[in-house]
């Protein structure tokens, strides 16, 4: 990593960057900042999952965080573009494997700690150990402390923190008047001697932490609260996030990236709030990837949706019977409420062909990919896609 930032010049000198961890909520998070800054006219880089963004010119992405030559080179070409800030997806394994030496931060933010990646860190100790590793370079936190692991992260920060909640009246930012749809959140924020009335066009409880994390890290910038919330007003969701797909019908077909318990357990408690019928919600657990979270997904979604899909999602080198297996495992429902269809395109085909009035749809996990992996290859799958083919055939039918 200091190699890499020597080679190019140590670009990040010239910049200042926000951090955002977690375990859910980063990319919206970061891609939410970014649109507040571009707002006041500030020329803003983006490093993440779904997009990397030098300005408003796109950049190809392979990992969340880059290698240190690749995150180093794309910081280069921010800083010479004339980018200020630089707003970056912040994992664990970057922290962990030390691809930050050498950057600082003006900003950390934290949204949450739920389980994911124990293949890789073991247990969740160690997985909050690794993500408070980005409050040790910053000169100030954001923190949500209504998540159990936040105050872990508040008493690991060295820095001042700035805390944000919907329940705790200490916090330096709270949520209250909370009203959800299934078009949107809306809320009062009060900070800093200060309430504004926030909307925000991504449904879902989530996205009222999620918001409230953008809020913060921009107060902290300086930015007014009240340019804040203009800006949230006509802020548009991330790709695969909460994403809704057009459907000519009464009811409504979501892609969603939540592929840990509680990024499943969020999306379908926030849809069960304010759907008119059924939730259906259509998921797999990646190969290759953290066994141990497979049944626990399978129990949240029989549990808490009124119908499962298990199908498929990055198999890569397992045999899908045997992820479907796991998953199952977990499972504590009658076989009348859930359907196990192995093949991804056939499995979203069933739920449109036996939707109810009403009804929606979550497809979970694939989120803004556009490709499955089986094997080791990376196979063209984009599901906006296979439900718009789908759809057609039915009206031509």
């Amino acid at each position: 990593s200091l190699l890499a930032a020597s080679f190019h010049g140590h670009p990040a000198r010239k910049l200042e960057l926000i951090g955002v961890t977690g375990t859910n909520g980063k990319t919206t998070t970061a891609w939410l900042i970014r649109d507040i800054l571009k707002s006041v006219g500030e020329k803003t880089g983006l490093i993440g999952t779904v997009v990397n963004m030098v300005g408003d010119e796109e950049v190809p992405q392979h990992l969340t965080t880059p290698d240190p030559m690749e995150l180093q080179g794309l910081l280069r070409r921010m800083a010479d573009a004339g980018c200020r800030y630089v707003v970056m997806e912040v994992s664990a394994h970057a922290l962990e494997l030390r691809k930050l030496a050498g950057l600082s931060f003006a900003i950390g933010a934290f949204t949450n700690l739920t389980q994911d990646h124990l293949d890789f860190h073991k247990s969740m100790e160690e997985y909050a150990a690794a993500k408070a590793l980005l409050f040790e370079r910053c000169n100030k936190a954001a923190i949500n402390i209504d998540d159990e692991w936040g105050g872990y992260m508040r008493e690991h920060a060295k820095c001042p923190v700035f805390t944000y909640s919907e329940t705790k009246l200490e916090a330096d930012l709270i949520a209250k008047d909370i009203r959800l749809s299934s078009t949107n959140v809306k809320f009062c924020a009060l900070a800093m001697n200060s309430l504004e009335r926030v909307s925000l066009e991504i449904p879902g409880k989530f996205s009222v932490y999620n918001a409230m994390s953008v809020i913060a890290a921009a107060l902290l910038l300086n930015v007014p609260l009240n340019r804040i919330c203009e800006s949230l007003k006509s802020a548009k969701g991330v790709k695969g996030r909460v994403e809704v797909v057009p459907t000519p019908e009464d009811y409504t077909i979501l892609i969603d990236y939540a592929h840990t318990p509680d990024a499943l357990e969020n999306v379908i408690k926030s849809m069960k709030e304010v759907a008119p019928g059924r939730v259906v919600v259509l998921f797999g657990c990646g190969g290759d990837r953290d066994k141990t979270k497979r049944p626990i997904m399978g129990e949240i979604a029989a549990a808490l949706a009124d119908f499962v899909i298990i199908t498929s999602d990055n198999p890569r080198t397992e045999v899908p019977g045997d992820i479907i297996a796991d998953i199952l495992a977990g499972v504590k429902a009658p076989k009348s409420r859930y359907k196990i269809i192995e093949d991804r395109s056939e499995a979203i085909a069933y739920a449109i062909d036996n939707h109810m009035e009403g009804d929606v749809i979550i497809l979970a996990g694939k989120g803004h990919e556009t490709y499955q992996i089986i094997g080791k290859t990376k196979q063209h799958m984009d599901e906006r896609e296979i439900v718009a083919e789908h759809i057609k055939s039915k009206i031509k039918a």
